[in-house]
């Protein structure tokens, strides 16, 4: 199924007679697997409203979003929560929609001082699962009725309702950059390093440390800093004095390695062609480390660490269930094969009152069960 348009959406849903499994692209298909009638958003695309000025988007969940790149870069303008593009690391093909960055709530490196793809959500289109058309939030920065059902669908996977169209803040494109590498850290006092970049005024955007498993040499830690050239100039050379003490650091200015670095980093391309199941935990920052050290222990063959150690990645043996005992945080297998991803729970088990929270959403928006059912198990 292919709707070309809202109402046509509504009545596929309206009509089914069995689960349906929602399809953006295709690209990123983390979760339980869905047994069900495909029904793709593809056809459902376009941009609704772009006003520069104003800095708000609205397009149709289906729009693929390097053509929203484009479309920004041509305003000097973007996203700025920077979502990760899945396809290396699971191997799929096709093009990332908006719908699915907003429905997996997908956010990158600069979260850490930018926020979240449901930070700069102001409104939703979306058909639940009785066939309803639902509207929440506005098109407008100063509009934010209904905000919290807002920022309920970003991250529901389509579990909750099918998005049709989706409203953003916008942001400038700053015009420079740099990068601060910091040699040879272990984990623990990588963390250290971070956390420290991320208390000071400096404004740091990104903040990053690749084990020596990763690199194939010495540990690198990553510190990025955006803004105009003269404010980022000193900037760095100020966060590089308050850094002296973790050793020498190193200034990156060049804006093509800028962007490579930190989308090899937030794509994890260093998992890209090694074999093995792919697990993603986010923690507190300053549980980073140990949290590292205890995957390690349980049989993890190599780590990445983001978000200032707040968000760690782990290759691990296939077929393994990779929650170390005492977690406190959330796991999420990402990548396994079929087989391990009906044996082992996808997402971290939630609490029991979370849980029948979370069920009663699910009843009150899909009371007949039947988009992406047993996705989130």
């Amino acid at each position: 199924m292919e709707p070309v348009s809202e109402s046509e959406l509504s009545k596929m849903i309206a009509g089914a007679d069995g689960p349906l499994q929602i399809i953006g692209g295709g690209t990123r298909p983390v979760g339980r697997p869905v047994d069900g009638a495909a029904l793709s958003l593809a056809k459902l695309s376009g941009v609704v409203e772009y006003e520069p000025g104003a800095l708000t988007l609205v397009v149709k969940a289906g729009t693929p979003f390097a053509e929203i790149e484009r479309l920004l870069a041509a305003e000097g303008q973007r996203l700025p929560f920077e979502p990760m593009d899945h396809r290396g690391l699971l191997g799929t093909k096709g093009a990332p929609t908006i719908g699915g960055v907003v429905a997996a709530n997908v956010s990158g490196p600069r979260r850490v001082q930018a926020g979240a793809c449901r930070d700069y959500l102001l409104g939703v289109r979306f058909v639940d699962g009785t066939g309803r058309i639902l509207k929440n939030g506005g098109r407008v920065m100063k509009n934010v009725t209904g905000y919290d059902l807002v920022k309920l669908m970003a991250g529901s996977r389509g579990t909750l309702g099918v998005l049709s169209e989706v409203s953003f803040k916008v942001l400038p494109e700053p015009p420079a950059a740099a990068v601060l590498r910091l040699g040879g850290l272990d984990e623990a006092r990588a963390g250290e390093a971070m956390c420290a970049a991320l208390r000071s005024p400096f404004e740091v955007t990104g903040a990053a440390h690749l084990p020596a498993d990763i690199t194939g040499e010495n540990a690198t830690t990553l510190l990025r800093i955006e803004g105009f050239e003269a404010s980022v100039s000193y900037r760095a050379e100020q966060l590089a004095d308050l850094l002296d003490g973790f050793g020498q650091v190193e200034v990156e200015r060049d804006e093509a390695q800028i962007a490579q670095i930190w989308s090899a980093v937030r794509d994890v391309k260093a998992f890209h062609d090694r074999a093995g199941d792919v697990w993603c935990y986010s923690v507190r920052p300053t549980e980073g480390p140990a949290l590292g050290a205890a995957l390690r222990a349980i049989g993890a063959q190599a780590l990445q660490y983001d978000w200032s150690g707040g968000l760690v990645w782990a290759l691990a043996p296939e077929g393994a269930d990779m929650r170390p005992e005492g977690l406190d945080g959330h796991a999420t297998l990402i990548r396994a094969g079929k087989e391990t991803r009906a044996r082992l729970p996808v997402f971290q088990p939630e609490a029991a009152p979370i849980q029948k929270i979370s069920q009663a959403l699910r009843d009150r928006f899909d009371p007949r069960g039947i988009l992406n059912p047993g996705l989130m198990g």
